[in-house]
């Protein structure tokens, strides 16, 4: 049945386009598959860095927090806690890491001064005012785990998007295709050969 097909030369050009643009696809693909795992590794260094600053910052503030109990009852603190009157503020940006859309985060707004607080300096004292400056720091921290941990998971899942794309056509489409040419490319100049036979059966007849 197959040498009944009858493919024509345009089909073959269009073809060729075909797997030229997909090779030109599947280039383009790898080269951002690549650069995809280069920016994912340099924010697993910064998450790694920034998790070890967190946990530094974290023992920092739990430190001046038991000072602060020490020299101020548990009550007193919940209650200035309960009398701030602004909670912390951050700013959600978006930024793009080669066509993947990952959070920026502002957290400029985490710290507060004594006014902003809400509590006054009559109720607060040195101690006091130090761990919540330090707890103020915890939530900064937070705040850069959460940025280049949330921009990692979206880049994973944009590299292992772009890894089946890359294996699709490396594995699948191209060969496909390539293979589809050389039948074709056969199959022509099969057909010339009989077209060049029969002319020459319809001369010697002639």
């Amino acid at each position: 049945m197959a040498l009944d097909i009858k493919p024509t030369r345009s089909e073959l050009l269009k073809l060729k386009v075909q797997i030229k643009l997909a090779k030109s696809g599947h280039s383009l693909l790898k080269k951002k598959r690549d650069g995809l795992i280069l920016e994912f590794f340099e924010l697993l260094k910064k998450a790694k860095n920034a998790r070890l600053e967190l946990a530094k910052t974290y023992s920092g503030a739990v430190q001046k927090l038991n000072v602060a109990r020490v020299m101020h009852t548990d009550v007193k603190l919940q209650s200035l806690a309960f009398a701030i009157k602004q909670s912390p503020e951050i700013n959600l940006e978006k930024k793009n890491i080669m066509g993947v859309q990952v959070p920026k985060i502002d957290p400029s707004k985490v710290r507060k001064t004594l006014m902003e607080r809400g509590i006054g300096m009559a109720g607060s004292s040195p101690v006091i005012d130090t761990s919540i400056d330090e707890y103020e720091k915890v939530v900064e921290a937070v705040v850069v785990v959460a940025e280049a941990e949330t921009a990692m998971k979206k880049l994973l899942s944009e590299i292992e998007k772009t890894k089946r794309r890359v294996n699709a056509l490396e594995f699948s489409r191209i060969p496909a295709m390539e293979e589809a040419r050389k039948f074709i490319t056969l199959r022509l100049e099969e057909m010339e050969r009989e077209n060049v036979f029969r002319l020459k059966r319809i001369k010697g007849n002639g």
